[in-house]
């Protein structure tokens, strides 16, 4: 009776897990596909389990029906025949909103995000830099984010706009984000890097196009 219930008030709960941060209230498409791919995997995980339960309690409470089943059909059945669906399913739907995630063809803006302990620097597409850590973009429009670093292994990370991706001294990473709408993201280094990564964060703030144009001096 137990495990039912806990199943169905899972999604309640998770409905809990919203803030600047959290990765299952996006924000922007990719951020979306991210969240996606994770409910897929929590519900996939969470049937394959249910069946091996279920499995377990039939053996528990039909012993007999157990004892009929051969060696080679536990194989067949429990090693092949059950697991290999839900894989399937849950290896396509990651490759499908994996494969959304990368920055292909030419984004409209390209911007750059410069990590050195324990700060982030920000340039835009007309060249200017800005290292108050905050980056301004339009809302409603992908752009692209070259991450870089000076001193160690940083990590760039907006939950709400993406996913993260590492930033390497002597190499330049690029991830494509989007905002739906205008507002202020919070991001932060997800690499350890030393003594001041818990204080290396950074916020995006998205604005309509003609507010950001503005900003821009355009």
């Amino acid at each position: 009776m137990f495990k039912p219930v806990a199943l169905c008030a899972t999604p309640l709960l998770l409905t809990g897990c919203t803030g600047s941060l959290s990765t299952l209230d996006p924000a922007g498409p990719r951020a979306a596909n991210l969240a996606t791919l994770w409910w897929v995997m929590l519900y996939g995980s969470a049937l394959l389990f249910a069946l091996v339960m279920a499995l377990f309690a039939m053996a528990y409470l039909r012993p007999a029906w157990v004892t009929r089943i051969t060696p080679a059909q536990w194989i067949v059945g429990g090693g092949l025949v059950l697991p290999i669906p839900i894989l399937i399913l849950l290896t396509g739907t990651a490759l499908v909103l994996g494969e959304q995630l990368l920055p292909r063809g030419d984004a409209p803006l390209r911007f750059g995000a410069h990590a050195e302990r324990w700060q982030w620097t920000f340039t835009y597409p007309d060249g200017r830099e800005m290292s108050d850590e905050v980056l301004h973009i339009p809302a409603g429009r992908p752009i692209d984010v070259a991450v870089s670093s000076k001193d160690v292994i940083h990590s760039f990370w907006v939950p709400r706009l993406g996913g993260k991706i590492d930033a390497i001294p002597g190499h330049e990473n690029l991830i494509r984000l989007e905002a739906d709408k205008p507002g202020t993201y919070w991001g932060q280094c997800a690499e350890y890097c030393g003594p001041g990564h818990d204080g290396m964060w950074f916020r995006i703030e998205a604005h309509a196009s003609d507010d950001f144009a503005a900003l821009m001096g355009g």
